[in-house]
């Protein structure tokens, strides 16, 4: 107690009132709870997607991320609606994508869904694909869970490409006779299918 008067003297000597200096003291007694409280609330922050896969006609709208930490039950469904359809294979598709998927969400500033063309794919789909289909590369992201072709409704396929570019996270891939744009987790690179001189071919 005695202490406290020297420095409220003290203050008081430096034109501090008694009234701000006992204020002053209140705030700085009560920063840490206020940290406290703010790092609690980040916490607690939720992330949500939404999918809907165009071949299967399955929707999911999932919490996957609360309270700091994965949902497991919410990554699980995820994981099947984003499977290989053609043989029903599933693989735990990978958690940066994810939140890749969600600050794309978040910059599109959209309610729509996710429409899914192709999540994870098996090697042995992926080597079908690679004869029948153009544009598939032999060692694609997609075989690892970390790449997955999409559209949003009611935006510009332009408009999700420089959305995703923006991010700077991983690769883009836009083909416009398709209709979807490719995103990975994989190293930052861009291109365009068919192939122009100004991008490159998947990789």
């Amino acid at each position: 107690m005695k202490d406290s008067k020297l420095e409220a003297q003290s203050a008081r000597r430096r034109g501090v009132s008694r009234r701000d200096f006992l204020r002053l003291g209140s705030v700085t007694a009560a920063a840490p709870a206020l940290l406290f409280s703010r790092a609690r609330a980040l916490r607690q922050v939720e992330k949500r997607l939404a999918f809907y896969n165009l071949h299967t006609d399955e929707r999911l709208n999932a919490v996957y991320w609360a309270e700091g930490r994965y949902v497991p039950g919410a990554l699980k469904q995820i994981n099947w609606i984003l499977r290989d359809y053609r043989r029903n294979k599933v693989k735990p598709i990978d958690l940066r994508l994810l939140d890749l998927l969600h600050a794309l969400d978040y910059r599109l500033e959209t309610r729509q869904p996710f429409h899914i063309i192709c999540g994870y794919r098996s090697p042995a789909t992926n080597a079908y694909l690679r004869k029948h289909t153009a544009g598939v590369a032999k060692h694609s992201m997609h075989i690892q869970g970390k790449a997955v072709d999409i559209r949003v409704p009611g935006c510009r396929l332009t408009s999700l490409q420089r959305a995703a570019l923006a991010l700077h996270d991983g690769g883009v891939g836009i083909y416009p006779v398709s209709d979807f744009v490719h995103v990975d987790v994989g190293r930052v690179r861009r291109w365009k299918f068919p192939a122009t001189a100004r991008h490159a071919r998947p990789s």
